[in-house]
């Protein structure tokens, strides 16, 4: 559950985000065109510009509205930080840790960039072996009209409902055995191609008759995908060739940044203090709350999904941003 913010944290967010812009094109940093002045200080194009290339592409048409509206909050925001330098809330403890947690941030970010950029664009062969290594998510492709069951439940108790989910006909009996079992869930119903499933459903979805399940395990739950109905869908490799670019694309540039923080965490002398000394030699545990994590890639590399990869170029068990993959397959319905 995110950590809800307090007012004077919230405020130190924003400051530190003004600090940020600040160093991207203000009047300290010798820009020479300004946009707006909010009391003394100045707001240069610079800025807006900075702001308006990480909202992506625009329509010409958009782009007048656009630069208008990202100036209007970039004069919010510097009331704001006026109001936050007046109170002193940079001297604030909490302030003064989201600063450097960003900063910590954006520099790690930046280096991840700056080591994927060296990736290699896969070959028209490398595509190709893909599309044919997943008939599951291009050449038989399939969608279907699922009934999602959300269960809460601990490993073992999934594992002793298994039996009747396996001999389960349709969506109620799936519920009818969560009823017997005492179990808590709720259900809804989606139509979805074979693209969208998590990775690790899509290779056993494609075996799976209508009225049959899949079970995705979880540590403190389950997800069942029932199928209602299924028709075939089935994506030429032309159609799928971009799509299966971006994916290993994107999987090279994680692997070339994991690959890289391996060795600088070889070469560096790391002790683990205090309660966190078991770290050195033991394992990390595998059930309780999910751990906070900390990502260092681009937007494009993630460290943070749970969904394994399929079984492809990423099939070392490594995870990868599986919505990356489903993002770029999505348009293609």
């Amino acid at each position: 559950m995110p950590i809800p913010f307090r007012p004077v944290l919230r405020t130190g967010v924003v400051l530190c985000c003004a600090l940020v812009m600040a160093a991207c094109g203000s009047k300290r940093e010798g820009a020479t065109q300004v946009a707006a002045k909010v009391n003394k200080e100045e707001i240069s194009v610079h800025q807006i510009n900075f702001l308006m290339q990480r909202q992506g592409p625009l329509k010409p048409e958009q782009v007048e509205a656009a630069s208008r509206k990202t100036l209007d909050a970039l004069i919010d925001q510097e009331l704001a930080l006026q109001a936050a330098n007046e109170q002193r809330l940079d001297r604030d403890p909490r302030v003064v840790q989201a600063i450097e947690a960003s900063r910590r941030d954006i520099l790690a970010r930046a280096y991840a960039e700056r080591l994927a950029e060296s990736a290699a664009a896969p070959t028209d062969k490398e595509v190709s072996d893909y599309y044919n290594a997943h008939p599951e998510l291009f050449a038989q492709r399939r969608v279907y009209t699922l009934v999602e069951t959300a269960v809460e439940a601990t490993p073992a108790q999934q594992q002793a409902l298994k039996p009747q989910i396996d001999a389960a006909k349709n969506a109620d009996d799936v519920a009818a055995a969560l009823r017997v079992a005492a179990l808590r869930f709720g259900t809804r119903q989606l139509t979805q191609g074979a693209d969208a499933l998590p990775m690790q459903a899509a290779a056993p979805m494609a075996a799976l008759k209508e009225g049959q399940s899949h079970v995705i395990n979880g540590p403190l739950g389950a997800r069942i995908l029932t199928i209602v109905s299924v028709k075939p869908a089935p994506l030429a490799a032309a159609e799928a060739k971009n799509a299966i670019q971006q994916y290993l694309l994107v999987d090279r540039k994680r692997q070339v940044v994991d690959q890289q923080l391996k060795q600088l965490r070889a070469a560096a002398r790391i002790e683990y203090q205090g309660k966190f000394a078991h770290a050195a030699g033991e394992p990390a545990p595998t059930d309780g709350p999910a751990p906070v994590v900390v990502t260092t890639p681009t937007a494009e590399v993630s460290a943070t999904s749970t969904a394994p990869s399929a079984a492809g170029p990423a099939a070392s068990g490594t995870a990868l941003d599986a919505s990356t993959v489903n993002k770029g397959l999505s348009n293609l319905k």
